[in-house]
């Protein structure tokens, strides 16, 4: 019963002066990356802060997977304490699916860790497909895709913001690459060189890339998120540009001008004098 004792006691004592140093490392030291999944041939940032500098002491950041080593840099931290580094996912040391974890040291009793999901080329399925939009009165125009970690379920017309929205079913992290035809969509200044479209995930403005130009259309690639489910790419114009509501209100001012003018019109004078 002694023993029993002593040994819990001694556990007691592990357990408060090991939370409190692990607490402690994670104010001291930071770590994160750019993304939190990658595919092979990404750049992969890591970065973070020290809050107490040690002189000429770097930052150990070390790449595991199931436990083996993948990769291992050692970086100069600056003078606020900020510190970054860049590498890429490829090689003989990055052929696994599965997540990986950035460990970062400092000096002998701070470390934290970073956890990011990796695929490699052949295990990232992409469908490159054409997708028949429905456009009103206009009829239908094509917009081509390609897309991984997801299934595009709808694209659909927003004329009221000038909009493409894109109905999504998400499997996984992922993206989708646009290509948008110029006389279906597109974002123009006043000068009539291009801008830059809007994107919205689920209401949320994100950032995307282009990729691609020219006279005939513009090709975007938007990264999402699993469980993101609609992306909403806004111009300054889209077709169609009177859809069906708008061309019977068209129609009806238009007959009401003429029966208007009918009804009032002067009637000449056939009385004879």
């Amino acid at each position: 019963m002694k023993q029993v004792i002593i040994v819990f006691f001694v556990i007691m004592i592990l357990s408060l002066t090991t939370f409190p140093a692990f607490a402690q490392s994670k104010e001291l030291l930071s770590v994160d990356t750019s993304e939190n999944n990658y595919q092979e041939g990404d750049t992969i940032i890591i970065f973070g802060n020290v809050t107490s500098i040690i002189s000429d002491t770097p930052v150990t950041l070390q790449i595991f997977h199931e436990g083996n080593l993948v990769d291992i840099a050692q970086i100069t931290v600056a003078q606020d304490g900020k510190y970054t580094h860049t590498m890429h996912a490829e090689g003989p040391l990055w052929q696994k699916d599965g997540t990986y974890i950035v460990r970062a040291s400092y000096g002998d009793n701070f470390m934290v860790e970073k956890e990011f999901v990796y695929h490699t080329k052949l295990s990232v399925i992409e469908t490159t497909d054409i997708f028949e939009v429905k456009a009103g009165s206009y009829g239908t125009f094509d917009v081509g895709y390609t897309i991984r970690g997801a299934t595009v379920k709808n694209i659909l017309v927003d004329p009221e913001i000038f909009a493409l929205i894109v109905i999504l079913e998400t499997e996984d992290d992922g993206a989708i690459t646009l290509d948008l035809p110029r006389k279906s969509i597109d974002a123009k200044k006043n000068d009539n060189t291009d801008d830059s479209f809007i994107i919205l995930i689920d209401g949320v403005e994100v950032p995307y890339k282009e990729i691609a130009s020219d006279i005939n259309s513009r090709k975007i690639t938007i990264e999402f998120e699993q469980g993101d489910s609609d992306i909403e790419i806004i111009g300054t114009f889209v077709i169609p540009e009177f859809g069906s509501i708008s061309l019977l209100i068209l129609i009806i001012g238009i007959m009401s001008i003429i029966l208007l003018s009918t009804k009032y019109q002067i009637k000449p004078n056939n009385s004879n004098f």
